[in-house]
């Protein structure tokens, strides 16, 4: 190429990928053998089509970028390779459509619209165009729990493709997009802003979806509405009885009496004090307190002794 692949696709060599990609979906439709019947279109058409071929591509751009083309040809010098070896050499497989095709996908890349023939166009009436959707674009969201439970805002910012005002040409934009975070929203809630990608010609934007994902708390697991608050008590405190502090999610301090003896699968349910229900916030589901007892590792013969004797006394007295 006597310009350079740079000059090929009408940027500098500071291009961003997606810059490249822009330049790209600009001109190639332009000079596309079927839209463009003027000389050299064909020509200019295949040069485009190997510029992105090899700019779009991190290696191949790199060793342009440091060799020319001549390099990028004949292979990199071995001296300049990890492995002493010559780089590949590179050649385009000569097929610009399937380098359009890839770009812009299907088997027809102008058909990402449809015309629907009609017998009205005698009429002096245009045929129907029905523009089709790009994939939705999939992206998570780590919310904390303190989030789910409180309800917040967040501001995500995003770069896309916008169709300047002449229909044609386009650029980079950048975007906020805002998320109110509902009190109670689980695991899995998906959020929808419909038409935020990337803008095209004859295609509709995506849609971005944002998928809820909960971040690990470090003193509750959520079971659904309820929370799971799991301590750690001694043996005393599961036959004798005690009290618990638990911190809430909103700042306060629950101080919950345990007056049951705690057996292994022994929970203690607070109604009203788990994540708040995402119908209705104002109810909320329940707290659960689980433990885990201690017992001691080592007990001497006049412990063990004094053990024996209570429990007999009370297994007398629950027989009684």
């Amino acid at each position: 190429m006597i310009n350079g692949y740079y000059d090929t696709l009408e940027i500098n060599r500071n291009a961003t990928d997606a810059e490249i990609k822009q330049a790209y979906r600009r001109l190639a439709p332009k000079f596309h053998p079927s839209r463009n019947s003027q000389p050299g279109s064909v020509e200019r058409f295949a040069q485009l089509g190997e510029a992105y071929d090899v700019l779009s591509d991190a290696r191949k751009k790199a060793i342009y970028d440091h060799f020319g083309e001549e390099g990028l040809k004949d292979g990199a010098p071995a001296e300049f390779c990890t492995d002493g070896a010559w780089t590949p050499k590179y050649a385009y497989h000569g097929n610009p459509e399937q380098t359009f095709r890839q770009f812009f996908g299907g088997d027809n890349p102008f058909a990402d619209f449809l015309t629907i023939e009609s017998p009205l166009q005698l009429c002096g009436l245009h045929p129907e165009v029905v523009k089709v959707q790009d994939s939705p674009i999939e992206r998570d969201i780590f919310l904390s729990l303190d989030d789910l439970y409180l309800g917040c805002i967040k501001k995500i910012q995003l770069s896309r493709m916008v169709i300047n005002e002449d229909g044609q040409s386009s650029e980079i934009q950048e975007k906020i997009l805002t998320i109110e975070v509902k009190r109670g929203w689980k695991e899995g809630t998906r959020i929808i802003f419909p038409k935020e990608g990337d803008q095209g010609l004859n295609r509709v934007p995506a849609d971005i979806v944002f998928t809820v994902r909960q971040k690990s708390h470090p003193l509750f697991v959520r079971r659904n509405n309820d929370l799971i608050y799991k301590t750690q008590i001694s043996l005393m405190m599961a036959l004798t009885g005690f009290s618990v502090n638990v911190p809430t999610l909103d700042g306060r301090l629950l101080n919950i009496p345990i007056n049951d003896i705690v057996h292994p699968t022994y929970e203690k349910v607070v109604a009203g004090e788990g994540m708040p229900l995402p119908q209705d916030p104002s109810q909320r589901g329940n707290l659960v307190l689980t433990f885990d007892t201690q017992f001691p590792k080592m007990l001497s013969a006049e412990r063990r002794h004094l053990i024996q004797k209570v429990l007999a006394m009370t297994a007398r007295f629950s027989c009684s």
